[in-house]
This record gives structure tokens, sequence and C-alpha cells, in this order.
């Protein structure tokens, strides 16, 4: 079960990383974990983030896998291989991140970076049981980043704790200034469909907390996740369609790609309005609250053997997408189930305060333990 898709040694003597092999590193081709790409060039440049990771002396110890162009949820690949889930070995590691998620969650770097599209940070993070981060949109630099052109994808880190998860952000956005916990939160609780196990698990961590909470609704949410489907369709086609002449894509992919350069500009017109009325919508609740909590995925990962049919699985990232197409800063916190199964406990931040996000969350994740001890 494939990881790590090609080991490297370079940079200093600071934390380990590895890198999701859509990021360029100069001299190392990125092929995506897809053999439409196997005989791409080695980048002749770092991306931004690399070069970041480099000037603050870590470790680069390896590119990860990942589900196939990075247009999959489940982290499933028939090319390169799925990489093993570490902790929970018999469910999906996630997608598309899948590789930089089990890298943590194998101790095999201090974080590593992955990219989050339509939660290819959160989900693989959640399956795999360790921390994972997107950023707003447009905080850290997507030069050297595939796709090219996007307006929903964001690098984001993946860590075994948060405080590393906060130390990664802070090497690779410059801009990025941690912040001091809050004393209290007050939390609004996102009313949206999961299962009553998930759904039971963050509410007892939320009890747990002593935290201030109210419900609260987004009227717009699930049109979110379906405009954000058509958002991610059109702009995944007109970066990758192309490679699907040479029929080399594998068959999942390679089906999703083809229904996606089906998406109309009626459709996404349609789906930019979308983006602009629940946009607001979040904007409104954070108004009124520090964060906005909710589980990170609406049920329990799923085992690599149910999995096959990635159009079918897509609902497991109904609770993550709709704040790609919103670019609000998310981060998901593991939790554990009274079942032994990976949960995921999802925070919103206002757009642009990624600090303030990650402050709250450092809170928070300190409450949860403490109450869970007493």
């Amino acid at each position: 079960m494939t990881i790590v898709v090609e080991s490297l040694n370079m940079g200093g003597a600071g934390p380990s990383v590895m890198v999701k092999d859509t990021i360029d590193i100069a001299g190392s081709p990125t092929r995506a974990s897809s053999r439409a790409l196997e005989q791409a060039t080695p980048a002749v440049k770092h991306a931004d983030v690399v070069q970041r990771l480099l000037d603050a002396g870590c470790r680069i110890t390896g590119k990860t896998n990942l589900h196939e162009l990075a247009f999959g949820t489940t982290g499933i690949n028939h090319y390169t291989g799925t990489a093993i889930n570490p902790r929970f070995p018999e469910l999906i590691p996630g997608g598309s991140s899948s590789g930089s998620a089990a890298a943590v969650a194998a101790g095999l770097a201090d974080f590593s970076l992955g990219t989050d599209t339509g939660g290819s940070v959160r989900v693989p993070a959640c399956c795999c049981g360790v921390f994972g981060f997107k950023p707003s949109f447009g905080r850290v630099s997507r030069q050297g980043v595939i796709p090219a052109a996007t307006t929903l994808d964001c690098v984001g880190p993946f860590a075994a704790s948060l405080p590393m998860l906060i130390t990664a952000m802070a090497i690779i956005d410059p801009s990025f200034s941690p912040a001091t916990a809050p004393a209290s939160l007050n939390i609004g609780v996102l009313q949206v469909p999961a299962s009553k196990a998930v759904s039971a698990v963050v509410q007892a961590a939320l009890s747990a907390s002593g935290q201030h909470t109210e419900t609260v609704e987004c009227a717009d949410f699930e049109a979110a996740y379906s405009a954000g489907m058509v958002i991610i369709n059109r702009e995944t086609h007109v970066a990758c369609g192309h490679l699907l002449a040479a029929g080399k894509v594998g068959a999942d992919i390679a089906g999703r790609l083809q229904a996606a350069g089906t998406m109309t500009d009626a459709a996404i017109a349609d789906a930019e309005q979308v983006r602009d009325r629940f946009t607001a919508q979040v904007d409104a609740a954070l108004q009124q609250f520090d964060v906005l909590v909710l589980p990170t995925m609406p049920d329990f990962p799923l085992r690599v053997e149910d999995a096959a049919d990635t159009r079918a699985v897509l609902g497991m990232t109904s609770l993550v997408r709709p704040f790609n197409l919103s670019g609000h800063p998310a981060v998901t916190l593991p939790l554990a189930s009274p079942e032994g199964l990976p949960v995921g406990l999802q925070l919103i931040g206002a757009k642009g305060d990624d600090e303030a996000l990650l402050a709250a969350a450092t809170l928070l994740l300190q409450r949860i333990c403490a109450g869970a001890q007493r």
C-alpha cells in the first residue's frame, strides 16, 4: 500500500515534511498519481510553499500518493496503489490527499502538505484520525500547484497535533502570526444532516467543552454543496480534460472527467449566485459567533471494500465542500467514538482570520480533553 511515491532527502534539520504530488519540487516530476502524467518532465522550480519549507530549514523527505488527479474522495488508486490508513487499516484513507494524511498518521513526517478543493485535506484527516487545515482561499500561495487556475483549491497542512499544525501554517504562510487562545468561545452549531452516531460524538465533545453553544442554520448549505460540485467539475475539466485523449486516465476518474465536461455556462452562473448567497450567510453567522462547528464527515469512513465507485461516494464531502465554495478557513479535529471509528469536528472561522480560528480550535480542544477527564 503506497503512501510515498517518491523518497527525497532535501533541506535542513528542521521538521520533516512530505508533500502531495500535485505540488512542484524542482528536479522531480509532478505526476498527480496518474498514468496519464507518467512521462511528465521534472519541475524546474519549487512551488512557493516548497521554497518556504526549505527557507525555514524543513527537511522534505518525500512526495505522497493521492487519489488520481486529485479528483476523488476515497484515496483509492489502481495505478500507484492505495495508501493504507495507518490507524484504521480497514477504512479508506480519504481523498484526495490520502498519502499526506497517512504519512502523518504513520509518523513518517512531522507534518505534511495536501490540497483541498472539495474537502481533500479535511476528509483524509478525519479518516486517518489527524488534524487538517484548509486555509482561507488565497492565504497560501498556489504557485507551482496543480491545477494552475482555480477558485476553490487551497494548499493546507496535516499534523498529529494542533501545535504542529499551527507551526506548519506559520511556515507556509508568511503573513500568518499565531494568536493567543481566547478565554471562552461563543459557538454556532450548524444544523446539517449527519448520522446519529457521528452527531452524538460531536454533541458529547461540545458538551464536555463547557462552551456556550447555539444552533444556527445557513439556508443555502445543501445548495452550496451542489454548486461546489458544478464549479469543481468545470475547473477540473479545464485543467485535466485534455488528458483523456491518451486513454491513460483510470476508468473511475475518466468517467468523472467526461461527465465534468458537460457543465454548462448557465449551470456555472447559477452556482456563482449560490456562492454569493452562501458566503453572505456564513459571514452573517460569524458576526454572531466566534466559530461555527459541524461534523467533518456525515458518517464514519467507509471500508475500502465498500468504496469502489468514486461517483457513488461523493456524498462523504457534503459537510466540507460548501466552505471551498465560500472560501472560509476550516479545521478538522480528530475525535474518538464508542465504536472505535474516527469522527472529525470541523470548525469554520471568519474569512482571512485563520489565526483566530486555530486559536479557537486550541481552546476548544483543551476544554474537550479536560471535560472528558472529569
